[in-house]
């Protein structure tokens, strides 16, 4: 079990190039089984989820070609090209308890279950492994399905569901929640389905928009991308495409609050600015300056920053919502950025009911929170006249082990973190990127 050794303290300086992103990533490497054409997909994160998908898929019997990267280090960055062909599928492997083993190491696993379902009548879904972070239920992902069709059966000797259909159908239906995994699974149902399928309350982020288009070029019908009403009108057969996955938003926001906490100077360079949705505002809330140039952010040095209150004085609050709203995969960011600005801020987390729990290693640090229950916490800035102190913590997820991470490096002293493998599950290289600007990060 590897752990990081962060020295803290020390400012970064220059530029940093985002990953690809990692919720696209496993989104578009499962819809490559709805083809036998190749699909060629360039800039994937050479992260540990992708890894383990793309090992999943090879045992599929898909044939995945690493096509070499485009190296940037100076900036922080490799760009990874992958070829796939799914032309030979053992669908026999699918019912083993090989498969299902691999599956429930990996959360993005349950989005191979609508091509698999859509293209060969067939699908396998054990309970996904992942993050630590509360109940992650898939009743949008199975209802969804199994109104086009499919037949579910519980198999209790390798605790899956198993789904089937000759061939799926379109049909209307309205999602209970926005959920993307959801919408995207069901999306890759359909484009194979016969008819007409609509899907309203449907999630609209940009990694689900990149997906539909993708699906387009390969042959599909889906009209409405970017909204909350799709429809799709079933085709026969898909073929290859190319497609460059978009910058990891995650990512990028995570370096805005590590720049502001840190009090460094960095360039965030090919961000997609236009992707980035609500998110430069919301670090603005908090009295960043996030100064757009081009394609690009820079963020100056923060010696101080203020976080705003509403209108009528009352205390801010940041919250996740569905797309446009905030994405919840960085409000474990935007809480340990807060604990050094000047003023307070109430972070509500809806969604998930134990991904706030990391702030007790926050507050062991000398963080001002108040947890006031599973959804909610209270932080109150230091505006820097206390620096946190050094500890040591454990990682429960990829999203709060980059907040500590954040936090060590802004500590008076030398910190720990152990179960690192969470934060490599999202974030590529880390370690090497941010000491290349001047962090001490050590692999331990």
């Amino acid at each position: 079990m590897a752990l990081f050794r962060v020295e803290g303290g020390h400012r970064l300086k220059g530029q940093l190039t985002p990953q690809g992103a990692k919720n696209e990533a496993l989104q578009i490497l499962s819809a490559v089984i709805l083809t036998s054409g190749r699909v060629v997909v360039h800039n994937v994160p050479d992260i540990l989820d992708v890894r383990k998908l793309i090992e999943l898929l090879q045992r599929l019997g898909v044939k995945a070609v690493n096509l070499g990267t485009n190296n940037c280090i100076s900036q922080g960055c490799i760009s990874h090209s992958w070829e796939f062909c799914a032309d030979d599928v053992d669908m026999d492997f699918v019912r083993t308890s090989e498969f299902c083993t691999l599956s429930s190491s990996l959360r993005g696993s349950v989005m191979l279950v609508g091509p698999l379902l859509s293209r060969f009548g067939y699908a396998n879904m054990p309970k996904p492994g992942g993050d630590k972070i509360g109940r992650r239920r898939l009743d949008t992902h199975l209802i969804g399905l199994e109104k086009l069709g499919a037949k579910l059966v519980f198999d209790g000797g390798l605790s899956s569901i198993e789904l089937s259909a000759a061939r799926l159908k379109g049909c209307y239906m309205l999602l209970d929640e926005a959920s993307v995994t959801g919408t995207a699974n069901i999306v890759m149902a359909a484009v194979l389905a016969k008819g007409k399928t609509t899907i309203y309350n449907a999630a609209c982020e940009p990694y689900l928009q990149q997906l539909c288009k993708m699906l387009n070029r390969m042959g599909a019908k889906i009209t409405g991308i970017g909204s909350n009403l799709l429809e799709i009108e079933g085709v026969e057969s898909l073929g290859g495409t190319e497609h460059t996955i978009l910058p990891d938003m995650i990512e990028v926001g995570s370096f805005i609050g590590m720049a502001a906490m840190t009090a460094s100077e960095i360039t965030i360079k090919n961000v997609a600015y236009d992707q980035l949705g609500i998110i430069p505002d919301q670090f603005r809330r908090l009295g960043i300056t996030v100064e757009r140039r081009g394609d690009d952010i820079f963020i100056p040095t923060h010696e101080h920053y203020e976080i705003e209150s509403f209108m009528d004085g009352s205390i801010m609050t940041i919250a996740d919502a569905p797309w446009p709203g905030l994405t919840p995969d960085l409000l474990s960011v935007f809480l340990v950025t807060a604990t050094q600005a000047k003023g307070s801020v109430l972070i509500h987390q809806k969604m998930f009911e134990s991904r706030l729990f990391f702030v007790d290693k926050l507050i062991d640090m000398g963080a001002q929170i108040i947890l006031c229950d599973p959804h909610r916490a209270t932080i109150i800035g230091h505006n820097r006249e206390f620096c946190l102190r050094a500890t040591r913590m454990v990682s429960p997820d990829i999203r709060a082990g980059i907040a500590l991470l954040i936090a060590a490096m802004s500590a008076a002293g030398v910190s720990t973190i152990d179960n690192i493998e969470q934060i490599d599950r999202g974030y590529q290289n880390i370690d090497t990127r941010l000491n290349a600007l001047g962090a001490k990060i050590e692999r331990l």
